[in-house]
C-alpha cells in the first residue's frame, strides 16, 4: 500500500471560544493549512486535546475537517484509546464520516504486554478496515511499541505507518531496518524532524507547523534536493522549538494559533494557557522567526 502521506502532516490544534468548540475559527485554520503546504491533516490527536472532547465534537471536527480537504491532502482521526471496543466505535465514526486513516494510540494506565499490543491493533484494524498510523509516545502512555512488535505489525495490510515520538535514534534505525519496505515512519518531535529524515523517515506529524506549516514542508523538500538549504531552515526554526517547551502540548502552540486568529486562547482543564509573560515571550520569538529577525 502507498504511503498516506510524505512530508509534513499537521496534528490540529481545536479552538475554543467560551469552553465550546469554536468550528468556525477551526475550518478557518484547516484552509491557512492546506494553502500553506501542509500535506497532512491529523484530527482528534493530543494536540486537538481529544481527551477532553466529546463524541459529538469529535465526529463534528472529522465532518469539517473530510469536507474541508475535499481530496486536496488526507485527513487522518485520531481514533486510539486505552479500550479496544472504544478505539473501534471511533475508528467507524471516523470511516462512515469519510477519514483516509486512523492514528492509534498505545494503551495507557491500563498497559499492556507487547502481545497485548498486537491484539490490541489488529483487532482494531480488522473490525474497521482503514489504514492506520500507530503512535509510539513513551512519555504519555508509559509503556512502548518494541522494535520486534513493529516488525510483526508492519505486514498487517492495515497497518501502514508509525509515528515515532520516543526521540531515541537508535530506536528508530532498528524499526526501520525491521519493519516492511512499504511501512511508513514520521517523526512526532519537531526539533528532531531534519535527523530524522536524514535517517530514512517519511515525514513529520507536526505540532509547530500549526503556525508554520510551509516552513516545514519547504525543509521536508529540501531535506531531498538539498539538504544544507534543510539544515538552514532547521537552525532558523530551533529557537521557537525550544521557546514552545515552556509547557506542555497543546499549550504553548495554541498561544500561537490564536495569535494568528484562529480561536481564542483557551484550553479545557485540565490545562490552563501560559502566564501572560511567558505568552508575549513566545509571540515574540514567532513574529521574529517571521520577521526574518
Amino acid at each position: 500500500m502507498a504511503h498516506l502521506f510524505t512530508g509534513i502532516g499537521t496534528a490540529v490544534a481545536t479552538p475554543f471560544y467560551n469552553n465550546k468548540v469554536d468550528y468556525d475559527s477551526f475550518k478557518r485554520h484547516l484552509e491557512f493549512l492546506i494553502e500553506n503546504n501542509i500535506q497532512c491533516l491529523v484530527i482528534n490527536g493530543t494536540t486537538g486535546e481529544a481527551s477532553t472532547l466529546s463524541r459529538e465534537e469529535k465526529n463534528h471536527l472529522l465532518e469539517i475537517a473530510v469536507e474541508t480537504a475535499a481530496g486536496r491532502v488526507p485527513v487522518i482521526a485520531g481514533t486510539g484509546s486505552n479500550s479496544t471496543e472504544a478505539s473501534i466505535e471511533a475508528s467507524k465514526d471516523a470511516k462512515a464520516i469519510g477519514v483516509d486513516g486512523l492514528m492509534l494510540i498505545t494503551p495507557y494506565y491500563n498497559k499492556t504486554s507487547q502481545r497485548g499490543l498486537i491484539q490490541h491493533f489488529t483487532t482494531i484494524v480488522d473490525a474497521v478496515d482503514l489504514p492506520a498510523i500507530l503512535y509510539n509516545v513513551p512519555a504519555r502512555t508509559g509503556m512502548t511499541i518494541a522494535p520486534e512488535t513493529v516488525q510483526t505489525l508492519s505486514t498487517h495490510k492495515n497497518i501502514v505507518g508509525l509515528k515515532d515520538a520516543t526521540g531515541d535514534f537508535n530506536y528508530f534505525s532498528e524499526v526501520k531496518l525491521l519493519a516492511d519496505e512499504s511501512f511508513a515512519f514520521y517523526s512526532g518531535n519537531d526539533d528532531a524532524a531534519l535527523p530524522f529524515l536524514a535517517l530514512g523517515g517519511d515525514g513529520l506529524i507536526s505540532v509547530a507547523a500549526n503556525a508554520l506549516p510551509n516552513e516545514y514542508q519547504t525543509m521536508y523538500e529540501h531535506s531531498l534536493d538539498n539538504f544544507e538549504e534543510a539544515r538552514a531552515i532547521h537552525y532558523r526554526l530551533y529557537p521557537l522549538l525550544t521557546a514552545l517547551n515552556v509547557d506542555v502540548n497543546p499549550i504553548p502552540i495554541k498561544a500561537l494559533t490564536a495569535h494568528l486568529g484562529f480561536g481564542n486562547y483557551e484550553l479545557r482543564l485540565p490545562l490552563v494557557p501560559l502566564e501572560e509573560i511567558e505568552q508575549q515571550k513566545l509571540i515574540h520569538e514567532f513574529d521574529s522567526l517571521k520577521a526574518g529577525v
